[in-house]
């Protein structure tokens, strides 16, 4: 029997309609449960995308206050949202853009024990941070409970998705990417970075979450998806599993 009503049917008819998808994808997305890290520009762009294509509930979670210098780049706040937390405003905002979703603002900043409780409790984790401590953290985390993890990072005029299921032992994890880059983590305060990027990354962070939560299409696991803005071209890199990897390697104590 169907989860999906009459007005939901309307609603979502053109990815219904899809090939492959159907109403089995439909009710896998409102079955689901999405913990979003990061409410920035990254979690502005992908959150909205969730909403509108029928995620059954999105928590949210950020501890920072919504401030003029966000505004450029962060599509779910207003002026008026100046001074609130950041997942309120969102709330706000992605309500409106679909009442049938269930969302659950989080405005602290987890511990481990508490990210850890949360992430068990949800289908799929969207890394919208934008530090490499907090993505390597949540990897762990993902990694220990096997939770599909979809990161995205977004800088200057370029952006990077990847994709993390650790269903395979011999697939990668962010870790092992993050190994080799080294400690040269940047944020967008210091090298600023152009508003459609983080839409458009955030917008591919969503596609995936879609792809692997109604098992449709290929997603790229395992692959870093880089973007280029300037010249406005794709490359996708296949990350290779590190033996010594402090997360998932096979030579880790």
């Amino acid at each position: 029997m169907t989860i999906l009503s009459d007005q939901e049917m309307l609603r979502y008819n053109r990815q219904i309609m899809l090939r492959d998808f159907d109403f089995d994808g439909q009710e896998a997305l409102k079955k689901s449960r999405v913990l979003v890290i990061g409410i920035g520009g990254l979690g502005c762009a992908a959150s909205q995308y969730l909403s509108t294509a029928g995620i059954g509930t999105i928590t949210l979670v950020d501890d920072d206050i919504v401030e003029l210098s966000n505004l450029h780049r962060q599509v779910l706040h207003l002026d008026i949202n100046q001074g609130q937390y950041k997942v309120h405003s969102a709330k706000d905002s992605l309500k409106q853009l679909n009442p049938y979703l269930n969302i659950r603002p989080i405005a602290k900043r987890l511990d481990c024990q508490e990210l850890e409780s949360e992430i068990i409790q949800h289908t799929l984790v969207l890394d919208c941070s934008d530090n490499l401590e907090t993505r390597n953290h949540l990897n762990s985390i993902c990694y220990k409970l096997k939770v599909p993890l979809v990161s995205g990072a977004a800088i200057r005029m370029e952006g990077q998705v990847s994709v993390f299921t650790y269903k395979d032992d011999n697939q990668p994890c962010y870790q092992c990417f993050s190994s080799l880059i080294g400690n040269t983590d940047l944020s967008c305060v210091e090298s600023g970075v152009m508003p459609p990027i983080v839409g458009i990354i955030g917008a591919v962070q969503a596609l995936e979450a879609i792809k692997v939560i109604a098992k449709f299409g290929q997603s790229k696991q395992g692959k870093i998806f880089h973007l280029d803005g300037l010249s406005m071209s794709w490359r996708e890199m296949n990350l290779s599993k590190v033996a010594h990897c402090i997360v998932c390697g096979t030579e880790s104590t």
